[in-house]
Order: structure tokens, then sequence, then C-alpha cells
């Protein structure tokens, strides 16, 4: 009798077990698994419009794939998307991390300060991408007037091929700062003051405690930050589009709005190329988390 009543109470939380794990289950199946899925059928289909609808492309393999490999915009939106990755994660991080040492000082006023830094993380991209727009404007932007005031002459940041891309790419570093802020901060408040003050009895200097101390005890979360920043600077979309679409001449192109482009932005979709420059930057953000898990079991080990 008490056999059966344990097997019945094994019995009993195992389905309370996988009753909790059904809506996370069903959640990732439906929104993340099925739209890779989908993505992943685009690419290796021939869609048009009416097929879309009526779901009787023919499979072309990687037909779609050699296309956007062939297509004259491929290497430009290539070298876009690195330059504008690279540049956005040192400048977040390295801005990131002076704040977050700044910050944690604990001076007067600096928890009001910290919060005042967030706003930009806050705010909705369509109005900080607008914001940044109007600031950068060419004619009544404020940052050409401010450059007016000093003798400087104006810059057309928005419509010329030159300063375009440095345009997003400023907007996009204003956005990610107080994401590197907030957790390098956090990762600053779990080494121990003790360390500090030893470094500090043994004549230890600010640059010498921050480069033994302070550098090398945030690698962890320094990995994690920048793969964060990775991802989420891969898939920008909504900041170029809005400021740029693009532009001018395919300038400020990048992986993510020329999938867009292709996908959405003419009379006649090419569907199937649009979701293989899709899955590109899918396989891209996959290969980056793959080799930090490699580094952290590494690191672990060690």
């Amino acid at each position: 009798m008490t056999v059966n009543r344990g097997l019945s109470t094994i019995h009993t939380r195992q389905w309370a077990a996988w009753a909790f794990l059904t809506p996370v289950t069903l959640y990732l199946v439906l929104f993340y698994a099925y739209p890779l899925y989908r993505n992943l059928d685009l690419s290796l289909r021939d869609y048009t419009v009416r097929s879309f609808v009526q779901g009787d492309a023919p499979f072309t393999g990687l037909h779609n794939y050699r296309t956007v490999f062939d297509d004259p915009a491929f290497a430009p939106a290539l070298l876009h998307t690195v330059v504008f990755t690279a540049v956005c994660l040192v400048f977040q991080y390295v801005i990131g991390l002076a704040l977050a040492v700044f910050f944690h000082q604990h001076f007067r006023l600096s928890a009001t300060l910290r919060a005042l830094f967030l706003v930009p993380w806050l705010l909705p991209l369509i109005v900080s991408a607008s914001t940044w727009s109007w600031l950068l404007n060419s004619d009544s932007g404020l940052v050409n007037a401010l450059l007016s005031a000093v003798g400087i002459g104006p810059v057309n940041w928005l419509t010329s091929p030159s300063w375009s891309l440095a345009s997003v790419i400023i907007a996009n570093i204003w956005i990610g700062i107080p994401f590197n802020l907030v957790v390098l901060h956090s990762g600053l408040q779990s080494i121990p003051a003790g360390l500090y003050e030893a470094a500090a009895l043994d004549g230890a200097g600010a640059w010498r405690r921050f480069w033994s101390i302070t550098f090398p005890l945030l690698r962890p979360v320094s990995a994690i930050t920048l793969l964060l920043g990775l991802v989420y600077t891969l898939k920008v979309f909504d900041i170029i589009w809005i400021m740029t679409k693009g532009g001018p001449a395919g300038a400020s192109t990048t992986f993510a709005t020329w999938s867009y482009q292709l996908g959405f932005g003419n009379l006649l979709p090419a569907f199937g190329p649009g979701a293989a420059v899709g899955n590109l930057l899918v396989v891209a953000a996959l290969v980056f988390g793959l080799v930090y898990v490699r580094v952290q079991r590494k690191q672990a080990l060690s």
C-alpha cells in the first residue's frame, strides 16, 4: 500500500512538472522554432506572392543563397554589417565600462544620475531614431547648428554616403550604452572591496587597481555583455531604417535592412533571398554563441 502511494506521488509530481513545462514549450515552439523553420523553408524555395499564399512554391535548394552571394550588394552590406557591429560594440562597452566604474564610487546623487543614463534604453526605438534624425538633420538639426556656431560648415549626416553609416552608428551607440552600464555596474558590485583595500595598502594606484583587479574579475560579465550586445547589434533594423532606410545608395545598408528590402521593400518581393540573408544573420549569431559557450567551458575547467 505504501509502495503504491509512493508511486502515485511520483507520477503526480511528474505530471505537475510537465504541466509547468508545457506553456514554456509551446511558447518556444510557436515563437522560436516555427518561425525559424518557416524562414529556412522560405530560403530553400522559389516563393512569389501567389505561391506564398497558396503554398506551392517549388524547391530550389541553395539557389537563393547563390543569388545573394552573387548580388553586387552583398559585399557592401557585409562590410557595413561588420563595421556597424564592431564599432558599436567597442564604443558601447568602453563608454559603459567607464561609466560603471565612475558610478561605482557611490558619490552623492550617483544613483539619480545613473537612473538618468537609462533613459535612452527605456525609450521606444522609434522615438530614439526620430530624435536622432532631427538632431542630425542637414538644414534644421541641432548638431549642424552647433557646428556653425564654432565656424564649421554643415554636414549632410543622413543624406551623404560618407556620413550616413557613421550617423546610425552614433545613434546606436547612444542607445546601447545604458545596457552596458547596468550589466557592468552589477558585475562591479560582486568584486570584494577588500581586494581594492589590500592593493591600495600595497601602493597600487587607480590605473593599477583597474588593470589588475577590476578588468580581470569582470571578464565573465564582460563576455556575456559583449555576446548579448553582438546578437542585438547584428539584428538592428529600426534605427537604420527610420534614419536612412539603408541609403543613400546603400551606404548604410546592413544585412538586417537588406533582408527587409528584398522581402518587403519592392513591388516584386524576393522572399527567398530575403530569408536567406536573414538566415545568414542567425548563423552568425549562433556561431558567436557557440564560441562563447566553448570559452566559458574552458575557463571553468581551468
